[in-house]
């Protein structure tokens, strides 16, 4: 693939990094430090794609949502948005518009592995560590493996 002794700039493992998917400043600033030989300089690399919008922290967040939200709480989600160094009012914004639909997220996560009400308690403590390992809030969770709120057309 590289050719013997070629190293690529650090804008240009940063650009490939970005091209993959969208990542944050601090996710790539902890992926390239390794390879920063001049102290400064992946601060500047990273300062020239920020300041072209190539490192957009706002699609960082709009991204990690659009992919997990289908499957995690949010919970899970604002851990997730923790670790790749995102944080303030956008995440906040979010994580509020995420509790909103947190039940039907909930429901639809359940429908999809469940189905069927528990028919004992081991079941029905499988059916809440599911949800809950999935980072839903735990009332949401006692309310779907209970049954309330459940639409029956919802999936029909």
């Amino acid at each position: 693939m590289n050719k013997p002794g070629f190293q690529p700039s650090l804008k240009g493992r940063a650009l490939r990094l970005l091209s993959q998917r969208e990542h944050s400043r601090a996710e790539l600033e902890r992926k390239l430090a390794a390879h920063e030989e001049v102290p400064g300089e992946l601060a500047k690399a990273l300062d020239d794609l920020q300041a072209r919008d190539f490192i957009n922290d706002g699609r960082a967040v709009d991204s990690v949502v659009n992919r997990r939200s289908g499957k995690l709480g949010s919970a899970r989600i604002q851990q997730e948005l923790a670790q790749k160094g995102l944080s303030g009012e956008a995440v906040a914004e979010v994580l509020e518009v995420l509790k909103e639909t947190e039940l039907a997220r909930a429901q639809a996560v359940w429908r999809k592995k469940f189905d069927a009400p528990p028919q004992d308690p081991q079941e029905r403590a499988k059916q809440m560590r599911f949800l809950l390992t999935r980072g839903f809030n735990a009332e949401v969770v006692r309310r779907v493996v209970k049954g309330e709120g459940l639409e029956d057309d919802v999936f029909d």
